[in-house]
């Protein structure tokens, strides 16, 4: 789309077949070995088929997986992060033969797609934990879902003949081609996005606004694919978004829409990822904070900063805005981060996660320069105990 910034490769992918095309694909896949694919895989084949993660046009063969993990390319030398890898048993993989194609299958036996199955390989679970996770330790949630998947890797092109049928976020659910021609409409040619599995307090609030003022739009795009199990559901994030939106930021200058990505919790390898995935919606800038994607004690607090030094900034496209640790200084009576005020700690209201969470669980709200009160109304009656 002219005027707007390249998808990663240069051309958007997309993978949903139409028409006559579709009609007879589908008729096929009924008599195709059907496997049944994870949510995580679900969410995978709807980035992969409305383009999200372009340039892959299915899941990865073997010279990709180890090329991303060894060298953060694909083969071609493009930037990529995380392997998108589709799994499978080792007995059913002895019944596959490469060059067949493989009907793709929800929990409830819906075929979704068909995998074009080029290569079928060992899943190298131990070497993936370390290179893209940094830790082999099955308490991290990245790499137990990694644990989890099976042995043996089906690499191919898909054709998606059904997509999943979500019944939520409906009118926030834009693939990148209508992110991209909502910008286009709105006259934005210069768009921050800003990636969250979490609601937005006055800290992310700030880092938005100073990112604002800088380019034409602003893109809140919060991930809604699978997360850790005490991460705030992300119906109630949705709530907290549409609120600070509605009563804080200029209209005609934010779009929400959601990502249905899996939470991977790789920090900055995840970053980088994130990063791309944002340019192929068409932002041309992307907001990285403080620990970005990370969980735990597994990642420096700027490390998520710090990769982006690998990389060729031309090869990567869209260009990061790094944040520092943000919060309200009393002494500047303002919004404010350890780049830009010279005062103490004891000035700074900073609440621990456990803490906000505590507060919220007993009907408290937390200071107004920590959350906005409509923001803090919604979690306090999400965390009401059931009765």
């Amino acid at each position: 789309m002219e005027g707007l910034i390249a998808p990663h490769g240069g051309t958007l992918v997309n993978r949903i077949i139409e028409g006559k095309e579709r009609e007879e694909l589908a008729k096929k896949a009924t008599g195709l070995k059907k496997i049944t694919i994870s949510d995580r895989e679900i969410s995978d084949v709807e980035m992969i088929a409305m383009g999200a993660l372009s340039p892959l046009e299915g899941f990865m063969g073997k010279d990709d997986y180890h090329s991303v993990m060894d060298t953060m390319t694909l083969k071609n030398g493009l930037p990529w992060t995380i392997p998108i890898t589709l799994s499978t048993s080792a007995d059913i993989a002895k019944t596959i033969k490469t060059g067949s194609d493989v009907a793709l299958a929800d929990a409830n036996g819906n075929v979704l797609a068909v995998l074009h199955v080029s290569e079928i390989f060992q899943h190298d679970k131990k070497k993936e934990a370390e290179q893209v996770y940094g830790t082999s330790e099955e308490a991290h949630p990245g790499v137990k879902k990694v644990y989890e998947m099976h042995e043996m890797l089906l690499g191919g092109k898909i054709s998606v003949i059904k997509r999943h049928e979500y019944s939520d976020f409906k009118e926030e659910r834009l693939d990148p081609k209508e992110t991209r021609a909502l910008f286009k409409a709105k006259g934005w040619k210069r768009v921050v996005g800003f990636q969250t599995r979490n609601p937005i307090h006055r800290a992310h609030e700030y880092i938005q606004k100073c990112a604002l003022e800088t380019v034409d739009g602003l893109l809140i795009h919060p991930l809604v694919g699978e997360t850790k199990g005490d991460d705030i559901p992300a119906s109630v994030r949705m709530l907290c978004y549409k609120a600070l939106i509605g009563g804080y930021y200029p209209k005609d200058r934010v779009a929400l829409a959601v990502n249905p990505a899996a939470m991977r919790y790789a920090g900055p390898k995840e970053a980088i990822f994130h990063a791309l995935i944002r340019k192929n919606f068409g932002c041309t800038h992307f907001i990285v904070g403080r620990d970005h994607a990370g969980v735990g004690k597994y990642y420096g607090t700027f490390d998520a900063h710090y990769i982006f030094d690998e990389f060729d900034p031309a090869a990567i496209g869209i260009t990061p805005m790094f944040f520092d640790h943000t919060f309200y200084c009393k002494k500047c009576t303002s919004m404010a981060s350890y780049k830009s005020c010279p005062h103490d700690s004891e000035n700074h209201i900073i609440l621990s996660g456990t803490k906000v969470r505590d507060m919220l669980r007993s009907g408290q709200y937390p200071p107004p320069e920590f959350s906005r009160p409509e923001v803090a109304a919604i979690l306090i009656e999400a965390m009401k105990p059931q009765s």
